[in-house]
């Protein structure tokens, strides 16, 4: 398999057909195989992407945070098993949670993006709060622990925002300072660091704006009236968890430094490398992703051995890091801009990915290539009307109607429906007898006699 084009040839697919707007790099052994950039970086379509764009890397930050952490336990800072209260005392609720726990999501710690706190404050103060706020957020908004240490496996961005206010307390400065200094400097990155753009601006117009589809035109984050999209900016004064900003390029020179043992030792690496422990004795992490050790999924591939990798997800923006610890590969992904279709857009992200891992990918699919043209729309009628609610879902089909010849739902989200959360209405396609989905994700909806049944659920006809 000819990687270069394959993947070249898969990102120019993507881009025409609307699911790709970013840039990629794969390379072996140090040496770049196959890169590109397609798109733009500004809602105004005038800075086309380039190869050197620098763009935000949302949770692949995480590892850096990790790695951080590493280097203090190694200059004798801390231990791994130190209780977090040693650092926070307010933090009763959590004294059995240690920096290990946060460092494996297993600590119980709730999620700060699992609640509107932060953005009801930042909506009424009218700031973006500092990293520090975290503290208040545990202690104030009523939000109790999700289980006891090491129960569980609970993805938690409040862990790593602890992470690097512990950081800070050890070290004397500010969580973007020892960064830089402790990790992007070593390694030659020179177009790397922690940035809050919305509070501070972007540095240069080298930077990406990331960009949400509303209403058919793309737009900020800031600008829009989805309320998942709120957390774009409310956030955006946190640490640990996101807001390392960098390129294709200086991500295959942290690979190159990890692998060199420049920042860590492969000891250290191998401790971050190794997922966490539950009570049960069962890996952290889950079925789809892998285990979960120091901020890096942990795979193995039956052919290229140890993958380590992390996804990262901001409104507008989809990541994704890889290495190859055995076979010494690496590859960096970023698309920056919101896609219609989920299908399409995934088919390709996996494709690129397959193509890293020596495996020939699957066509792009999207909604429309399984979508029956010619399907009998004779009963689609009946289909028409309000169906029950089931409680604590987020996703509740409200109402089915006709528009212009095709069959639509109105959907609640989150449980609300109203305009701050967004478009709730979606066009169903055709793709089995009586069977449907939609652009916006891989639910499947099939209509019986007076029910609607989708995720295990059966909604009854009103």
């Amino acid at each position: 398999m000819d990687k270069k084009t394959t993947m070249e040839n898969l990102a120019h697919a993507a881009y025409e057909r609307g699911v790709f707007n970013g840039l990629w790099l794969y390379a072996e052994n140090g040496k770049i195989v196959s890169k590109g950039a397609y798109g733009f970086r500004d809602a105004e379509d005038k800075l086309p992407m380039r190869e050197d764009s620098i763009f935000q890397l949302a949770s692949i930050t995480k590892q850096f945070t990790a790695a951080a952490i590493m280097l203090l336990r190694r200059g004798g800072l801390l231990c791994l098993e130190d209780k977090i209260t040693k650092y926070f005392p307010e933090l009763t609720a959590y004294k059995d949670v240690t920096i290990r726990h946060l460092l494996t999501h297993t600590g119980g710690v709730p999620d700060i993006d699992d609640s509107e706190w932060l953005v009801d404050l930042w909506q009424k103060e009218k700031k973006i709060p500092p990293n520090s706020i975290i503290i208040r957020y545990l202690t104030e908004s009523g939000e109790e622990p999700c289980f006891a240490p090491a129960e569980q496996f609970a993805y938690s961005n409040t862990g790593y925002c602890l992470l690097a206010e512990i950081v800070e307390i050890l070290s004397g400065v500010s969580f973007e300072v020892f960064l830089q200094k402790h990790l992007f400097e070593p390694s030659d990155m020179q177009d790397t660091g922690v940035f809050h753009t919305r509070r501070d601006g972007a540095p240069s117009d080298r930077f990406v704006r990331n960009l949400v589809l509303e209403n058919g035109r793309y737009i900020l984050p800031s600008d829009s009236r989805k309320i998942d999209n709120y957390f774009e900016v409310s956030e955006d004064g946190l640490n640990g968890l996101d807001f390392a900003y960098t390129t294709i390029f200086d991500m295959l020179k942290w690979d190159r430094a990890l692998r060199d043992g420049i920042v860590l030792t492969r000891e250290e690496q191998q401790t971050m490398f190794t997922a966490g422990k539950l009570n049960n004795g069962e890996d952290a992490g889950d079925e789809e992703r892998g285990g979960y050790g120091f901020g890096w999924y942990i795979q193995h591939d039956p052919d290229i051995g140890l993958i380590v990798a992390h996804s990262g997800g901001m409104p507008g923006l989809g990541t994704w890091y890889e290495r190859g610890i055995d076979a010494d590969r690496m590859f960096i992904f970023a698309n920056t801009r919101d896609y219609e279709d989920v299908r399409a857009y995934w088919s390709f992200a996996e494709g690129m990915i397959a193509v890293a891992r020596d495996k020939e990918p699957e066509p792009i699919v999207g909604i429309e290539d399984i979508t029956i043209s010619d399907a009998d729309k004779s009963n689609w009628e009946s289909f028409c009307g309000k169906y029950e609610h089931p409680e604590d879902e987020d996703f509740v089909v409200d109402e089915v109607f006709m528009r212009d010849g095709d069959l639509w739902i109105n959907v609640i989200l989150n449980g609300e429906a109203n305009d701050e959360q967004g478009e709730v209405s979606f066009r169903l396609y055709p793709i089995g007898e009586n069977t449907f989905g939609r652009k916006g994700g891989y639910i499947e909806l099939t209509f019986g006699d007076g029910c609607l049944m989708y995720d295990d659920l059966i909604c009854k006809k009103l």
